[in-house]
């Protein structure tokens, strides 16, 4: 994961995901065909697949395709560190780089080339992995297998598709169905891939600095996100629509005060595009957790044993990290001033202490393991064992 100093001068990536017919394609096609003022460079997984109108096409050199917006797309080809090291050599810096999977694709090897390959780490960071859900056909999209659930369990970010479609009570119920296969991620609606491009990038999602998400979007808590140092990421501000917006998303980088606010009076209302579900929706889900994927939420209010932790956590991965696709967590380490932050991707793990915990917080240690065939007992049990009596 990144080092939040260094994340400036990397190249952000966002690995884009979603089963087949979710609305990817029209995603990209805006992506490299609207005026937004951005260079991108899209990575994919066959160009003819895309449908761009060859008049929108001013340049290529054998893979890689140069858009009249200022963008290029190129396709993978079964490598993508040789694309990338490719894209990081040519003229002029890129603003961000899409990654799309194909649809029947686990995110997981594709996140994973960005924490084990030493060139690409040094040159990008993995900025997000996102989503997209087709609404009207979510149902049958669970049904033929596993791949739509581990791309919404893998993800940080889900846009909610063809919202159009289907009625909102509908919606809410897929909105349950998702935070219980993922409490971690934020939900945005959208009608046809409609979502503002630059809520798609820029998120930080996989900077440990930024890890008070784990507890924003699956648990109230008291403290003030007004006062917190981010490291100096300032531009997330500017990321984010105003409230009122399509795309708003209610987070700690969000200028308002989190404790004395209407917040569905805030951007896009249930069944509106751009609609953001999170811990400030007044709207209550149903958390309906799917039998062979899941999400396990651990706490304690005690401190836990710091080496302890690490060598329950490090065995867990090593026996079952193949079945666990992420794990985010802040802890209380005892004797410790600063939370010790960790998430792993498979068996893929990183963690390190971060800023002080502030006077008058609540230090509650906090994980989440989201994967296949979890026990949920055993989960809790190990994590038990680590914290202090």
């Amino acid at each position: 994961m990144p080092d939040s100093a260094a994340t400036s001068t990397k190249t952000p990536v966002t690995v884009l995901t979603g089963y087949l017919g979710a609305g990817k394609t029209t995603l990209l096609n805006r992506i490299l065909t609207e005026n937004h003022g951005q260079k991108y460079a899209v990575i994919v997984n066959e160009f003819g697949e895309i449908g761009i109108d060859n008049d929108l096409i001013v340049g290529a050199d054998e893979e890689v395709f140069e858009m009249n917006n200022g963008c290029v797309c190129c396709t993978v080809r079964g490598d993508l560190i040789r694309i990338l090291s490719g894209l990081m050599k040519r003229k002029g810096k890129f603003d961000a780089i899409i990654v799309e999977t194909t649809g029947l694709a686990d995110p997981g090897p594709v996140a994973q080339t960005f924490f084990v390959d030493e060139e690409i780490k040094a040159k990008t960071y993995l900025d997000s992995v996102t989503t997209l859900v087709d609404a009207r056909h979510f149902d049958q999209a669970l049904k033929d297998g596993r791949e739509a659930k581990e791309q919404v369990a893998f993800a940080d970010h889900i846009i909610l598709n063809k919202t159009d479609l289907v009625s909102p009570e509908k919606l809410d119920e897929i909105e349950g169905r998702l935070k219980g296969l993922n409490p971690l991620a934020t939900i945005q609606r959208a009608h046809r891939s409609d979502v503002p491009i630059r809520t798609l990038l820029n998120q930080h999602r996989f900077d440990l600095s930024k890890m008070e998400q784990v507890e924003a979007h699956d648990h109230h808590h008291d403290h003030d996100h007004g006062h917190h140092d981010h490291h100096g990421h300032e531009h997330h501000h500017h990321d984010n629509p105003a409230h009122g917006e399509p795309g708003h998303v209610h987070d700690e980088h969000c200028g308002h005060d989190h404790h004395h606010h209407d917040h569905h009076n805030h951007g896009p209302a249930h069944g509106e595009a751009g609609h953001v579900h999170d811990e400030h929706c007044s709207h209550q889900i149903n958390p309906i957790h799917d039998e062979e994927i899941k999400s396990v939420s651990l706490s304690s209010e005690a401190p836990v044993d710091g080496v302890k932790f690490t060598k329950w956590l490090d065995k867990l991965l090593a026996e079952q990290g193949q079945d666990i696709l992420r794990a985010k967590g802040i802890l209380n380490v005892a004797g410790e001033e600063k939370r010790l932050v960790f998430q792993a991707v498979h068996m893929i793990l990183e963690g390190e202490l971060q800023q002080p915990w502030r006077e008058g917080e609540k230090r509650l240690s906090r994980a989440v393991f989201i994967g296949r065939r979890l026990d949920q007992a055993a989960l809790k049990a190990g994590f038990d064992a680590c914290v202090v009596q």
